[in-house]
């Protein structure tokens, strides 16, 4: 197989199902992966089976993670131009109330299923030549937004491997990069909050293809963080600069904070 490919994680709905989409009419092979196989079957049906290889994974099990790439190389030709860590689960509310349960939850998943794909998919990555590495980070990774405490938290976490392995993997011949997603209407947010969201600004409410299309320029691209939409990028400025600032706007309401309540995966 001569054809470029990727690897998705979360693809079953949203941006992970968009990237797949958009890769595929690209001429990609696609490696689709989630917990949702209803999800995965309909994508497949959509994409035809010459042109993906959709499977169950559950992210936060690296063996699984490893039986995933064992099966996808071959189909692939041996190769891995972006591996897509797009997989994630939302759960908000007061940190003090909520399940701890559902803490680790997040952190297994947003956290802990990044490092798994990485580890996992570095000897691909290595193998192709231009590979991207590229995660889905979020717009709470600017600056901590309270009600989705620990969710921001991970995704801190992972600009900052973003950037880590950005140097790193230099060596290696590998690319690293991520995108920072404000509102996305996917199935992650509460119901109701796409509607409520403003109407312009940054923390307006955009279509999970927005996303894609972002995947695809970061491959042709030497950037280092994508901002969904490009207004994410003034916050991110604002936090670094005035940390104490962004504080108070978010302490009186001025910017998103996020969903109030939990919701289940």
């Amino acid at each position: 197989m001569s054809r470029k490919s990727i690897f998705i994680t979360g693809a079953a709905s949203g941006m992970g199902r968009e990237t797949a989409l958009l890769f595929a009419e690209k001429g990609w092979f696609v490696g689709a992966y989630d917990i949702n196989t209803e999800g995965l079957k309909d994508l497949q049906a959509e994409l035809g089976a010459e042109n993906c290889l959709t499977r169950r994974l559950d992210v936060t099990d690296r063996m699984d993670f490893r039986a995933a790439l064992d099966d996808f190389a071959p189909a692939a030709g041996g190769r891995l131009d972006i591996l897509y860590n797009n997989a994630g689960i939302g759960r908000g509310g007061p940190f003090h109330q909520q399940p701890f349960e559902d803490i680790l939850a997040v952190v297994q998943v947003n956290l802990i299923g990044v490092l798994n794909g990485i580890y996992e998919a570095v000897p691909l990555l290595k193998a192709t030549p231009n590979s991207l590495c590229f995660t889905t980070s979020s717009s709470s990774a600017t600056f901590g937004m309270p009600g989705i405490a620990v969710y921001s938290a991970t995704k801190h976490a992972v600009k900052g491997l973003t950037e880590a392995l950005s140097v790193e993997f230099r060596a290696l011949g590998i690319r690293v990069a991520d995108v920072l997603p404000g509102v996305i209407d996917t199935p992650i947010l509460p119901p109701g909050v796409a509607e409520a969201a403003p109407k312009d600004g940054m923390f307006r409410a955009m279509h999970p293809s927005e996303v894609a299309k972002v995947v695809w320029e970061a491959y042709h691209s030497e950037r280092l963080h994508w901002f969904v939409p490009e207004e994410i990028a003034e916050l991110d400025k604002a936090s670094a600069l005035d940390p104490e600032a962004v504080r108070e706007q978010m302490a009186q309401g001025g910017l998103f904070a996020g969903p109030a309540e939990p919701k289940p995966d």
